[in-house]
């Protein structure tokens, strides 16, 4: 359901739903306690509540930050991989023009269906948490055969001979890296810190009495939306190539590339 509504829903849809609910949620919460504890509006407690929902929300700034930081350089790393990748595979498309009109033909097609495979097959599935797909293992197996198949004769065909087999490795080593994060998520610690944590500091904003109703919803629901805009680029960061700030395959479709299109 997360995912779906990640590649479903656009990006400003998507932060009412998220951060609206949440807020919602939250009014709706501090409503019912101040019912149920009519004594909370008097703020007797108000100066410890003050300190410990300082303490709290330092804490929890300093982890949310960590977290939201690390995520964010993930997601710039992933982009690294996909160009990489991308730039290997143009690259072994480049080093075939100098191989016999056969061998260049062959290298073609294998590249041309490898780039298909990743941007059509494989792309989607990650986009659904799913990772590597048989078609893409086949189309690079395809292209290590057209190389296989190749025995360079003249010195130049050589060099670009082993520069092409050297960009395949580099493709198999970062369609790995990428496959790798497509399955990453936060560990579950962690995950149970971050949403734990917005539920403590939202109980806690409760606590804090203020006699004027508007006010005590005014101030429950600024924590609650702060809260959950941290908590949605927590969820969007976490999938890479889920939601509007995925990773694009636009790098398989351009430079050298652009011709397999």
């Amino acid at each position: 359901m997360e995912l779906w509504l990640l590649n479903h829903t656009p990006a400003a849809p998507l932060a009412v739903l998220g951060v609206g609910g949440f807020v919602l949620l939250a009014l709706a919460g501090s409503v019912l306690a101040a019912r149920r504890f009519p004594a909370l509006a008097d703020g007797e407690h108000n100066e410890m509540v003050g300190v410990v929902l300082g303490m709290f929300g330092a804490i929890y700034g300093i982890i949310l930050a960590f977290v939201i930081v690390n995520l964010w350089t993930e997601l710039q790393d992933t982009g690294r991989v996909v160009s990489t990748e991308a730039t290997a595979v143009s690259q072994i498309a480049r080093d075939a023009r100098a191989f016999p009109p056969a061998t260049r033909e062959a290298v073609y097609a294998a590249v041309h269906g490898y780039v298909h495979a990743v941007v059509e097959d494989q792309w989607p599935l990650m986009r659904a948490g799913k990772g590597d797909s048989a078609v893409t293992t086949r189309a690079l197996d395809g292209m290590y055969g057209a190389l296989a198949d190749y025995q360079p004769e003249t010195p130049s065909e050589q060099a670009f001979y082993a520069q092409a087999l050297d960009s395949l490795n580099d493709v198999a080593a970062q369609r790995r890296a990428r496959i790798a994060v497509s399955h990453g998520q936060l560990p579950t610690l962690l995950q149970v810190l971050i949403f734990g944590g917005a539920v403590v500091i939202t109980l806690t904003a409760f606590l804090y009495g203020i006699r004027s109703r508007r006010m005590r919803l005014l101030f429950v629901g600024s924590v609650a939306a702060l809260v959950g805009f941290s908590l949605l680029l927590v969820i969007v960061l976490d999938r890479p190539f889920s939601g509007y700030m995925s990773v694009s395959p636009q790098p398989f479709k351009d430079s050298a590339l652009a011709r397999f299109w």
